[in-house]
């Protein structure tokens, strides 16, 4: 069946397939050597760059100011633009009594959380408890999820201070 010319041809082939592979291992990692080339030993390696960063030596300096404090803000706070600002929560809230996706949010600014009866607060909101003080709803709109854990609201938040003191006053003309 099998003469001597038929297995030394796949000796061969299996031979030269393995010498193939050994050959481009060797050309490879001779490519894309990790290890330290020999050059200063093992310990550092040079880099293309170093980034200088001063110690300030244990003491920790005063954190700068952030600007004017919330009331402040609030006070000089313009009604018509957090109309603007409130298009970002008229997909889940209203205006008019009725609930969405959220519970509506006139008279919010001062009524107690998760007050609105036939609404089905999350867990976490329920728990939150106190009232909607201009204060609250400042840290509640900064970064929701992080006041509330568990809220279902997914709105990331107002980065702008500015921007959550308007929506506040709007929200405050809307009693």
């Amino acid at each position: 069946m099998f003469d001597t010319m038929t297995v030394t041809k796949a000796a061969g082939a299996l031979i030269g397939a393995l010498l193939f592979l050994l050959l481009m291992n060797w050309a490879a990692s001779s490519i894309y050597n990790i290890a330290s080339s020999g050059h200063g030993g093992e310990g550092e390696h040079a880099q293309a760059y170093t980034i200088p960063v001063e110690e300030t030596g244990g003491e920790s300096e005063p954190a700068a100011e952030e600007g004017p404090d919330f009331a402040t803000v609030l006070a000089s706070a313009d009604a018509a633009a957090g109309e603007k600002v409130f298009g970002k929560c008229k997909a889940c809230h209203k205006l008019d009594g009725t609930d969405g996706t959220g519970p509506h949010l006139n008279g919010v600014v001062g009524r107690a959380v998760a007050s609105i009866s036939g609404f089905n607060y999350s867990d976490g909101m329920k728990a939150h408890g106190g009232d909607w003080t201009p204060e609250a709803l400042q840290e509640f709109l900064t970064n929701p999820k992080s006041v509330v854990k568990g809220t279902k609201m997914a709105f990331a938040g107002l980065p702008k201070v500015q921007d959550r003191a308007n929506l506040i006053a709007y929200l405050q003309s809307q009693q």
